[in-house]
């Protein structure tokens, strides 16, 4: 039998994040590719306590279809929430409850995109979201990133030169895969780009409550007054990533149609997820769970960050400070030798896991001195032998 592959699949690579994953289940490999949430970070005895509730006063609601928008008293929580907060959401918007925010991704670009359509993203970028954007044939123009976000300059000659650029996206917060914040002065000039060339901005923002250092910057989304930023959320790295929560808060009209590829993709998100999301923001001090969350991922990334001054710096290996996030973006010298992918596939066989660069830019072939290292899945003692061996490896072929 020959099987026949559609072209929007066709020249679709596995997941470099996914295949190193094989390797890091190996007990005897320390993995720092991963990008989870500290174990210690989820709030395990209340989602059972708030699910034995719901299941014996209300077992039908969450047995049951529910409505595509989303359980409606978790949108409005989510709303209030992120009005109060962070200004986001005005009265020409609405949310969508998603199945994580990569489902935003994926509908906000199937709402959007024609096959050769062009998206404008960061360079490097989260790979979860380039892969959506590419399952639906577009075009994505990378964008330096800078120690602040994107070069404005170059960004400002893609809207121009490329044709029929139809969102620019973003992740300002913490950057995914290097830790960066945007300015707020280059959020600003973001928006009025997007603004004078006509195009959306999707703003992915999974770090966002995760600052662990310095000032909050607004979103770019509570500076839009003319309808062009879609806001994605995430209850991932708050809450838990296995009950895939997401949101998007964005134009009615960009939700009314991501309702209607919702239902022909999943229907409605996890119901059972949604009570349980709904219950911890409105019954449970959900203040006191980011305030926590923030102390063990400050305490997380200044050792990591203490252990890479020790261990690698010396080497030559650089990386930028982060005051958020999951993420440091480590760099090999100028002068290093060896290519990035056979640097990580050495340090595999050293038994231990990092990411290439190479997996977060829009060309997986282009050069790149750079790789990912997560400090919230190992433990202290993981994170101290890994970047040892790091350091041994870099001793080695540096």
């Amino acid at each position: 039998m020959e099987y026949i592959v559609s072209d929007k699949v066709k020249t679709l690579k596995p997941s470099a994040i996914r295949e190193i994953f094989k390797y890091a289940a190996d007990p005897t490999v320390v993995s720092l590719s991963a990008g989870n949430p500290a174990p210690e970070a989820f709030p395990a005895k209340a989602i059972a306590e708030i699910s034995a509730k719901i299941l014996e006063e209300n077992p039908i609601a969450v047995l049951q279809y529910s409505v595509t928008e989303g359980y409606p008293p978790l949108r409005k929580a989510v709303w209030e929430y992120m009005q109060g907060k962070f200004g986001v959401g005005s009265d020409d918007d609405d949310i969508i409850i998603t199945s994580g925010a990569q489902q935003v991704m994926d509908l906000y670009t199937k709402t959007t995109c024609n096959e050769g359509d062009t998206v404008i993203c960061e360079a490097p970028s989260f790979i979860g979201s380039l892969n959506s954007f590419r399952s639906f044939n577009c075009r994505l123009c990378g964008i330096p990133v800078e120690h602040d976000g994107m070069n404005l300059e170059v960004l400002e000659k893609a809207l121009q030169t490329e044709k029929n650029v139809r969102f620019i996206y973003i992740i300002a917060n913490f950057q995914n895969p290097s830790g960066i914040t945007t300015s707020l002065e280059k959020r600003k000039a973001i928006y009025e780009l997007a603004k004078k060339y006509n195009v959306m901005i999707l703003e992915d923002n999974p770090y966002g409550e995760l600052r662990i250092s310095g000032e909050n910057v607004p979103c770019i989304k509570s500076l839009d007054t003319d309808g062009i930023v879609v806001y994605a959320g995430s209850f991932s790295k708050v809450l838990s990533p296995g009950m895939r929560l997401g949101y998007a808060i964005a134009p009615k009209p960009v939700i009314q149609k991501m309702v209607v590829c919702k239902q022909g993709e999943d229907v409605h998100t996890n119901s059972w997820a949604q009570m349980v999301a709904h219950k911890f923001m409105t019954e449970y001090d959900f203040e006191a769970h980011l305030a926590g969350l923030r102390e063990i991922y400050k305490k997380k990334a200044d050792f990591c960050m203490e252990l890479l001054d020790k261990y690698l710096v010396p080497t030559g290996i650089t990386y930028q400070r982060i005051e958020g996030g999951l993420f440091i973006w480590c760099k090999l010298p100028e002068n290093a030798k060896i290519s990035m992918p056979e640097f990580c596939k050495q340090a595999v066989l050293n038994k231990v896991c990092v990411v290439p660069g190479n997996a977060f830019l829009t060309d997986e072939a282009e050069q790149c001195s750079s790789f990912r290292i997560n400090f919230s899945t190992p433990t202290d003692e993981q994170l101290e032998k890994g970047i040892k061996l790091l350091e041994k490896l870099a001793a080695e072929v540096l």
